[in-house]
């Protein structure tokens, strides 16, 4: 009694009792059949530790771009609910004390979203109008997606340009258009993508070039111990409290950004063409609140 117990509250089974047969089935007539599908045991079992896990998960990947999953998560959140809930674990205080805060997240358009993650589970082509932002131009790339990539809050897409010749990184929210080809996907070993894209600072990646040479004030020296830039990256604790951060890094642009943003809390000491180019900003941020200052 208790399996059966069990199966009715926890998994839905449409069981009833047949007095005459004296034993138990599944409904096949009235309310119980005609509310629900043909049942059948589902396939995975878990635990209500980890069908919350599961729950964390779907809101975190929900709140990561909220609407791009959400036709086909929304489901999933539900029968998790619901066995929750009938354990009487609920499912309220878990979703309300669980919080992403997304800072410079771009809208991308569900549409092509899906036409991305779709051609990457084929391994087919894809067709895309891609806007750059540095050129403000719209071009037709065919390409072969490799791997869809969420970096500080945003999604791109490493993929072979079939155009180009080469890998390239498009950002999903600069796509006007994308439609799924026949033609199968040229596949690139991790290895080939991890050498090309994944070996260098930020989302500006490539075969680096260079080796930044960062150190930060004592002040700072706390929180950048403990922070990582860069999974080849090497610090040090200096005499002096400050701590000096070591890592590759290919296209300075990116780099440059995060280094204005320590202020006089960090000093760039190699290479001097980085060092430069760190200085020619603070220089003209400089002019444009007045010029110099004693």
């Amino acid at each position: 009694m208790r399996t059966i117990g069990a199966m009715r509250n926890f998994l839905d089974a449409p069981i009833e009792y047949d007095r005459e047969r004296n034993g138990y089935h599944y409904a096949t007539s009235g309310a119980k059949a005609a509310a629900s599908e043909p049942w059948e045991l589902p396939g995975l079992w878990f635990s209500a530790a980890e069908l919350q896990a599961l729950l964390a998960l779907e809101h975190l990947l929900t709140d990561l771009s909220p609407g791009l999953l959400a036709e086909e998560l929304g489901p999933f959140r539900q029968r998790i609910e619901s066995l929750l809930s009938r354990q009487d674990l609920g499912t309220g205080e878990l979703y309300r004390r669980l919080r992403m805060l997304g800072m410079g997240r771009r809208a991308v358009n569900q549409v092509l979203f899906r036409a991305v993650t779709s051609a990457l589970a084929e391994r087919r082509q894809l067709e895309l109008g891609y806007r750059s932002r540095s050129r403000d131009q719209c071009t037709e790339r065919v390409v072969s997606p490799q791997r869809l990539v969420h970096y500080r809050d945003n999604w791109y897409l490493d993929a072979w340009c079939h155009m180009r010749k080469g890998l390239r990184i498009f950002a999903l929210d600069r796509m006007t258009t994308a439609a799924v080809k026949d033609a199968p996907a040229r596949d690139l070993d991790d290895d080939e993508l991890d050498v090309s894209l994944a070996r260098s600072y930020g989302i500006f990646q490539g075969v680096p070039r260079a080796t930044a040479v960062l150190r930060f004030s004592p002040r700072m020296a706390r929180w950048m111990a403990d922070e990582t830039w860069h999974p080849d990256q090497r610090g040090q604790w200096l005499l002096d409290g400050r701590y000096e951060l070591e890592f590759p890094y290919a296209d300075p642009t990116e780099l440059i950004r995060d280094i204005l943003r320590f202020g006089a809390d960090v000093e760039v000491i190699n290479p001097k063409p980085l060092k430069d180019l760190v200085l020619a900003q603070l220089t003209a941020a400089l002019k444009q609140y007045g010029g110099e200052r004693s």
